[in-house]
């Protein structure tokens, strides 16, 4: 008795969870406003540009860095530009590094593949106070063209990280002269128009090689390493092709995707219904639950775009949380025949179908997780809503599913 009084609470709570995951996740739900979905371009249209990236004169050693930088440049160009959530995705091929740049819902683009294309800016100034007391930044003639590279460094007495620097020749006499009149004093560093370090002149540098020391984590200093790689490279990006998906191909698309999961998904539903007469219904209600709790955990995720490839994910994990269902079904059966009580069956036959579903899951996961990591953008797409819905499902059919049962099984006898 007190067992199904707490399986009946958790099964509200369940119950309360899944409406209010089911009202956010849906488009015109309370969660539409403050967090919509994000959809890729192949769901309502758009343009990818893809350029080739010239790193001739970098090292090899240092050409991931100055892309990564390439590509947070290109990140914030865009995002000035106006346009919400861009997609830049770095594309490593035998003949070097090319970068794809997804601006799903904009068509007339041709500002900002203008806006793209120009070489990263990173120059130094000068910082002041005017008259009223305004930070005033005065340009110089340094920048980004003057640096032959910018590397990780730790200092020797604590060993926190910091940007070491280094100048050509004509770079190390323009710095000489900027810091020997700015000691004691800020000097900021902005790339394309933004400051993205102010540090303080200690002494006047000498010798083409400086250090940028402040309260960094790891990751800061290389992030900052990144954007100065970016500013230093002085040809680095080509357009070299560019493909549109209109409005209305891409809404047809998405409409014939809806169309086939609906169907797929009833049908699942009448099968499980059909053959399994009651314990099919209760399979059915938690697969409502996996639903909505799926797509609820896909909206929440940071930067999550919906694709098409990412829908075929989530169809295909629909039939593989069924498919749990299914092994515990048969199980169930397997013992009833035997004599077993229905209550013990269906007890018996979690614990006996549980080492198939967990091993076919993991299994499922460590696929999707290696498709994640090592291919391009759109199998990423599809990876993650399959890995995050195999994941979800084992929740489902293990907890959900048993929940129920539990409580009207229970009732039942």
């Amino acid at each position: 008795m007190e067992k199904r009084t707490s399986s009946t609470i958790i099964f509200s709570i369940i119950i309360a969870t899944s409406i209010l995951a089911g009202l956010f996740a849906f488009p015109k739900g309370f969660g539409a406003s403050h967090l919509p979905w994000r959809l890729g371009l192949d769901l309502i249209g758009g343009t990818t540009l893809v350029y080739d990236v010239d790193l001739t004169g970098i090292p090899s050693d240092e050409q991931e860095g100055a892309v990564a930088g390439l590509k947070e440049v290109i990140e914030k160009r865009v995002n000035l530009f106006g346009v919400s959530e861009p997609r830049v995705n770095i594309v490593e091929k035998e003949s070097g590094y090319q970068l794809l740049v997804d601006l799903a819902g904009v068509h007339d683009i041709r500002d900002a593949i203008n806006q793209i294309k120009e070489t990263p800016v990173l120059d130094f100034r000068e910082v002041g106070r005017d008259e009223g007391g305004e930070t005033v930044y005065t340009p110089t003639e340094l920048t980004g063209r003057f640096i032959t590279s910018a590397t990780l460094g730790f200092n020797n007495v604590d060993n926190s990280p910091l940007v070491v620097l280094n100048f050509n020749d004509e770079g190390a006499k323009l710095f000489e002269e900027i810091t020997a009149r700015n000691v004691g004093k800020l000097l900021a560093v902005f790339l394309d128009g933004q400051s993205i370090t102010e540090p303080v002149v200690q002494q006047k540098i000498t010798g083409g090689t400086a250090q940028i020391t402040g309260r960094f984590t790891i990751e800061e200093a290389r992030l900052l390493v990144e954007r100065f790689n970016a500013g230093a490279l002085s040809a680095p990006i080509k357009l070299t092709n560019q493909r549109t998906v209109s409005p209305s191909a891409a809404g047809d698309s998405l409409n014939r995707m809806i169309e086939a999961w609906l169907i797929g998904t009833a049908l699942i539903m009448l099968f499980m219904v059909l053959y399994y007469r009651s314990l099919g219904g209760f399979a059915v209600i938690a697969l409502f639950i996996y639903i909505v709790l799926t797509l609820a955990l896909f909206k929440v995720i940071p930067n999550f775009t919906m694709t098409l490839a990412g829908i075929a994910g989530f169809v295909l994990s629909i039939g593989l949380a069924v498919d749990a269902n299914i092994l515990i079904f048969e199980r169930t059966k397997e013992e009833m025949k035997k004599g077993m009580a229905r209550e013990d069956a269906i007890n018996a036959g979690f614990k006996r179908a549980w080492p198939s579903i967990r091993d076919a899951n993991i299994s499922t996961t460590i696929t999707s997780i290696i498709l994640y990591f090592f291919t391009s953008s759109f199998v990423k797409g599809f990876a993650l809503t399959l890995g995050l819905g195999v994941l979800t499902s084992m929740f489902s059919a293990i907890f959900v599913t048993r929940t129920i049962l539990r409580i009207f099984v229970r009732n039942k006898s």
